[in-house]
């Protein structure tokens, strides 16, 4: 009879800072909610500021947005829904900003980075909690544009802006048939995988770490949201190549931390020194291969400019994006 594997070890309640050898509480919800308030209120500055610019650019008439739907050439009428790409935009940034950062902590460390690895690791998760928080202001704003007009009874306005806004399959026109279920899966799912770090204690540090790794997933549905179904790229432009080029370092990132992993297990050893599984080595390989892709993709798409916009406005732009 085999013995019972001994049980693992609790993890302890204080860690230590490299930087300065002192030993660290356990961050926990509640210290990196109060940790990520001045975060929080550079996110707010953000969004004012890419308000404005959008705001200013609708009266002006230059933007993509007016040819989309011209019927949004009135800005005050509309500012809420201008509110909500703000907070779309900033979202996209913190989610840009959280990634990168999360693959800079799990691979090796570059050693021009001024933090030290706790206070990164910080950063990484206070830009998280920002990240979740600025997807949910983009989604309410946007269910609270439908409710402002909308000219049914208020309980119907409140039950049909909720399901168009937050059920898959409930917005059904144009686009956004396939452009609100991805930003509703990047909402849905930004919110457990984020939260999960502060219950890894009990679920285990390798369920964990293998939960964790789908936030990238988020990611990338959020950048495909914007890209379907952002009015302000809409178009072929700078605007949506410069999208794409963002891309591009973590693209690179996600490359290097791949072929250069922090852990000895997870190297891509010869396959005849590999001492796992066949299809675990050809899953390695196959992800090596797919983020070297990715980035000969992306190059492609900057470099050549057909980066997947419209060329022409359509004649009638009505049924794309019907807020009445």
């Amino acid at each position: 009879m085999k013995p019972s594997p001994a049980p693992a070890a609790p993890e302890p309640a204080s860690l230590p800072d490299s930087a300065t050898g002192r030993q660290q509480p356990r961050p926990t919800l509640r210290s990196d909610l109060k940790a990520s308030i001045p975060d929080g209120l550079i996110a707010l500055v953000v969004t004012a500021a890419v308000f404005a610019l959008l705001y200013a650019r609708i009266r002006a008439k230059t933007s993509s947005t007016v040819s989309v739907m011209p019927f949004m050439a009135d800005a005050g009428g509309f500012w809420m829904y201008f509110l909500s790409q703000a907070f779309g935009w900033a979202a996209l940034l913190w989610a840009w900003t959280t990634v990168l950062l999360g693959l800079l902590l799990s691979g090796p460390r570059p050693a021009w980075l001024p933090l030290s690895g706790p206070r990164l690791e910080r950063l990484h998760r206070t830009t998280s909690l920002n990240t979740i928080a600025l997807i949910a202001a983009h989604a309410l704003l946007f269910a609270a544009e439908l409710v402002r007009h909308d000219t049914a009874r208020w309980n119907s306005r409140l039950y049909t802006a909720f399901v168009e806004a937050f059920v898959p399959g409930g917005y059904d026109s144009g686009t956004g048939q396939i452009a609100m279920p991805l930003g509703q899966a990047a909402l849905y799912l930004a919110v457990p995988l984020g939260l999960l770090f502060y219950i890894r204690h009990r679920i285990g540090p390798k369920t964990w770490r293998v939960l964790h790794r789908f936030v990238i997933v988020v990611y990338v549905l959020s950048v495909w949201h914007t890209l379907l179904y952002g009015t302000n790229v809409w178009y072929d432009g700078w605007f949506r190549t410069s999208v794409w080029l963002l891309q591009l370092p973590i693209a690179a990132l996600l490359l290097v931390r791949l072929l250069r992993p922090a852990r000895r297990s997870e190297r891509l050893s010869r396959p005849s020194a590999h001492t796992g599984s066949g299809t675990g080595w050809g899953l390695r390989l196959g992800g090596r291969l797919a983020a070297a892709g990715i980035v000969v993709a992306i190059l492609a798409v900057v470099l050549s400019g057909n980066d997947g916009g419209r060329s022409v406005p359509p004649a009638d732009t009505s049924s794309t994006h019907n807020h009445d």
